[in-house]
């Protein structure tokens, strides 16, 4: 959460963190949504800071404040689409993604349905979203 908080401003684009973390719980790349570019999602940026091939990855955890994207115009590749290349067993999120930019996203359901274990911490919903307040009012959104 603590990194989403370090996302510069945007009212087109969620603040979102990312952490990867190895099967003992040993912090392995973290990344941020605009850290780069106005561009990059937070997933993005915390594996484009470590070799694609990295065998750790195929025994880590992503975790991330909002949803993994499935649909994307300012990049070729989604992050779910990043996670699957990458071979991370484990996503957990904070937050499913709102209907703000995306009517149907679906990143869980997508990463479940390729074999990837997501786990949705409803409990820390309401601290990604309050980040992203100006972007969504209501609770729930």
């Amino acid at each position: 959460m603590d990194l989403s908080c370090r996302c510069p401003l945007s009212y087109t684009a969620f603040s979102v963190g990312a952490v990867i973390v190895d099967e003992h719980g040993n912090e392995l790349s973290r990344g941020y949504s605009r850290e780069t570019d106005d561009h990059v999602h937070a997933e993005e940026s915390a594996l484009s800071k470590l070799p694609a091939n990295d065998p750790r990855l195929k025994r880590a955890t992503l975790y991330s404040s909002l949803e993994p994207c499935t649909k994307r115009r300012s990049r070729p590749r989604t992050c779910t689409q990043l996670i699957l290349e990458a071979g991370i067993p484990r996503v957990v999120i904070a937050w499913k993604e709102p209907p703000t930019f995306v009517i149907d996203a679906h990143g869980a359901e997508a990463l479940a349905a390729a074999g990837i274990t997501v786990i949705t911490l409803p409990e820390l919903a309401e601290a990604a979203r309050s980040v992203n307040a100006h972007l969504v009012g209501r609770p729930g959104s």
